[in-house]
């Protein structure tokens, strides 16, 4: 790593899981391999092939937010201003006031709309009486039957606005869409916002409410999730040769990244340095991916060598792991094409068996899991994991968590059209 440039270290670590609401118990739970997917309690999911998930159960909005800026905010939108407060609170920073054009915000999410439920109740007055609507009658009645802040609530950034006024944040900001990758893509640029210059200090993560109805009628069809319902919470097997899919998760993921002499001359914690990071795209049909993921495999690359790091043997890879017969496979083929002899030497987990996978904030989840594992010196074990497939010969790290002190890590993140993130980081001391 050229030593002319910005360092970024990781000050702060915000999460909102199934398992822990702060980062210390959700990382706390993690090492006591706590499994938080269950039932699906929200609503009736018994239409749906897949019908447990790992829901926040008592998270309380009105805690992170007022109520007059809760009408704006869909459950997604609360998480991540939640995550966000955490984040910054974990930091030092949530009392430093209005923290200007030098503080950045970049954001991830599988956003796709406002809520639904007041709507759908609204627009049952613009039917006719064969059940068919009226669309005549809702263009007179559209400003009566759409609450006013329908289209502002469903704005896929609307997180942004919320998070950066509450907390003075006017510098550099972006809003990335997608799954998996867009919460690590957004600490990926945020990373180089900082070493470029542009902010001393960026809020970054990922977030979902990926167990709520819409999300999972839309997923529940194409393959992708278990629909080993009777399993509880063992269902979600990644690597695991009785895999069937993944289990989706609630929460957002916030880390705080800050340059080096920032950090230091204000006392900061520093849980460990962001030094490199990549992506790639599969370019194939999705859902099923690329038989050796060559967009991770690029990402992997290319993290590495924007980080001027080798990777050495027993470090830690925080693993997509999404627990698919195609993705587990072909995740084990990229980490072998981009590591080589290193991969077999590597400790590699997947925590979604216990959050859930967060969609939007899974891939900012596993950057926020790396820096944990680095600071405190334990890798978290693969839950579920009794018996490793055949072709997942790496090390998994089955059950147990390991305290091993690695010094170096990856978080991956694999998005479901193929885009792929790799984030690199080091250990600070």
């Amino acid at each position: 790593m050229s030593d002319d440039r910005r360092r970024v270290m990781v000050t702060g670590i915000g999460l909102m899981t199934a398992i822990g609401q702060g980062a210390a118990p959700t990382w706390e739970n993690l090492l006591e391999g706590r499994i938080g997917i269950g039932p699906l309690r929200a609503y009736d999911p018994a239409p749906l092939n897949t019908r447990i998930g790992a829901e926040i159960h008592d998270f309380d909005p009105t805690r992170w937010a007022k109520r007059r800026t809760l009408r704006m905010l869909c459950r997604g939108d609360q998480l991540a201003l939640a995550g966000a407060v955490l984040a910054l609170r974990d930091a030092g920073l949530e009392d430093a006031g209005d923290l200007g054009h030098r503080t950045g915000l970049f954001l991830g999410s599988n956003k796709e709309m406002p809520r639904m439920d007041e709507l759908i109740s609204q627009l049952q007055s613009v039917r006719c009486p064969d059940g068919t609507p009226d669309l005549h009658k809702l263009g007179r009645t559209a400003s009566s039957v759409i609450a006013p802040l329908f289209f502002v609530e469903g704005l896929q950034p609307a997180a942004g606005f919320h998070i950066s006024e509450k907390f003075g944040i006017r510098g550099a900001n972006a809003y990335f869409a997608g799954t998996a990758d867009s919460g690590a893509m957004a600490i990926g640029r945020a990373m180089r916002t900082v070493r470029r210059g542009e902010a001393d200090v960026v809020v970054a993560g990922g977030y979902d409410d990926a167990t709520g109805w819409w999300a999972m009628s839309k997923m529940d069809g194409i393959g992708v999730l278990s629909d080993r319902t009777d399993l509880g919470k063992e269902a979600f097997r990644p690597f695991d040769r009785d895999r069937s899919g993944s289990v989706f998760g609630e929460g957002a993921a916030f880390l705080i990244l800050e340059e080096r002499e920032h950090a230091l001359a204000r006392g900061a914690r520093c849980y460990a340095e962001v030094t490199g990071f990549g992506s790639g795209n599969d370019c194939v049909r999705p859902p099923s991916p690329q038989p050796r993921a060559r967009g991770l495999s690029r990402a992997i690359s290319r993290a590495l060598t924007d980080a001027g790091a080798t990777f050495p043997d027993g470090s830690y890879i925080a693993a997509h792991g999404c627990a698919t017969r195609q993705g587990d496979a072909s995740e084990t083929v990229a980490l072998h094409d981009a590591l080589g002899t290193a991969a077999k030497a590597a400790q590699i987990s997947s925590v979604k068996p216990q959050t859930g996978h967060l969609v939007g904030g899974a891939g900012a989840l596993n950057a926020a899991v790396a820096a944990l594992s680095l600071d405190s010196g334990v890798v978290p074990a693969t839950q579920n994991l009794h018996h490793p497939a055949e072709e997942c010969d790496l090390d998994y790290v089955p059950l147990t968590a390991r305290e091993t002190r690695p010094g170096h890590a990856l978080a991956l993140a694999r998005g479901l059209e193929g885009q792929a993130v790799a984030i690199a980081l080091e250990r600070t001391s």
